[in-house]
């Protein structure tokens, strides 16, 4: 069986980091207490939120990861700017907030100005659609410092204090909502490349796939931006609030079980998901390939399902309704600490992870 931690990847090493980094950060709360900018504490939160007096800031940072490297192999870039976006704007929705703003940094062992148009060409159509600014950003270029290229962004959100969306309104017997995401968005490439270079080699991915395009091509598939289809539900600031949005999900790094969790913690409730999206055949081929067990998939990547929503089970036919984007019940809310998925990768079967 190949997992993440055989592809370089320690995930429980990952959450330590997490935790400590967290702690740092916690230790300058105080510092701005009582002043303009204070933090709000929420351990586990998508994104970081700032007391501005009648309104929030949400901030966030992410990147495309090794996504990238893939890129670097076949000389395609213009899509990663979808995925930079995806990664920042969509953590902000998930307290409810209207990203308005991304700045990036672009560490590179040599500038290429084709790259740098081609990156920059793909964030702009991605923020023009979401109706996000580009105010700056940085180029650096570090030599061997790094091999190839490093993508990070920081997006910033304004949000209502009334409009925050906490999950601690969750309960039993609400339904959940899951938005399909038909590739890997920018999470789990480490494991995507150390399968495929494996089987296969380094040069895998300007190879024919069996899906008509190269695997470089087919993996490279941007990520869904969902920001602004959810805040067409949520309201962008300053707009009434269409649907009571219990909480929001993004699935990315750790899964479902890891990113579902995070809007139960102050629950103390669980999931059953008996009808989630497949995962396309490309990631389905993927796994089976690597010999990828189920429970290791869905800790490891989407799925087929980028970010799920909860809602009263009385709302949840017209949220289904409203939403533009291919989504459907996929589950509900139970008692029982702990999220239960009916799999439908390559071994199909049903899967328990305690929380």
């Amino acid at each position: 069986m190949t997992d993440y931690k055989k592809a370089g990847v320690d995930i429980k090493m990952g959450d330590r980091a997490s935790k400590i980094a967290y702690n740092f950060a916690r230790s300058t709360f105080s510092s701005r207490k009582n002043m303009i900018g204070e933090p709000v504490t929420d351990e586990g939160s998508f994104a970081g939120m700032l007391d501005m007096g009648d309104f929030y800031i949400v901030q966030g940072d992410d990147g495309v990861g090794t996504k990238m490297e893939v890129a670097e192999r076949i000389g395609k870039f213009d899509t990663l700017g979808f995925d930079l976006l995806a990664m920042v704007a969509d953590d902000a929705v998930c307290l409810g907030a209207e990203t308005i703003s991304i700045t990036n940094t672009l560490d590179t062992n040599k500038v290429d100005p084709d790259i740098i148009h081609n990156l920059m060409r793909g964030l702009a159509n991605a923020c023009i659609e979401q109706k996000v600014v580009i105010p700056g950003g940085e180029i650096a270029e570090v030599g061997k410092s790094v091999n190839g290229n490093v993508w990070n962004a920081t997006a910033v959100g304004v949000l209502e204090k009334e409009k925050v969306i906490t999950g601690n309104e969750i309960e039993p017997g609400d339904k959940i909502i899951t938005l399909r995401e038909n590739g890997f968005r920018s999470n789990g490439f480490s494991l995507v490349r150390y399968i495929l270079e494996k089987e296969f080699d380094e040069n895998i991915y300007i190879k024919p796939s069996p899906f008509g395009k190269s695997w470089g091509e087919m993996i490279l598939k941007p990520s869904i931006i969902y920001s602004s289809a959810l805040l067409e539900l949520l309201g962008r600031f300053g707009e009434e609030r269409k649907f009571n949005i219990k909480g929001i999900a993004h699935i990315t790094g750790g899964g479902i079980p890891g990113n579902f969790n995070r809007i139960l913690k102050q629950t103390g409730l669980g999931a059953d998901f008996n009808d989630l999206f497949s995962p396309s055949a490309m990631i389905i081929e993927i796994q089976r390939i690597g010999n990828v067990s189920e429970d290791e998939a869905y800790k490891t990547w989407n799925m087929g399902n980028g970010m799920m929503i909860v809602v009263d089970k009385t709302d949840a036919d017209a949220v289904l309704n409203a939403l533009s984007v291919e989504a459907k019940i996929v589950g509900t809310i139970i008692e029982d600490k702990k999220i239960i998925i009916d799999s439908k990768g390559a071994n199909a079967q049903k899967l328990t992870f305690e929380l």
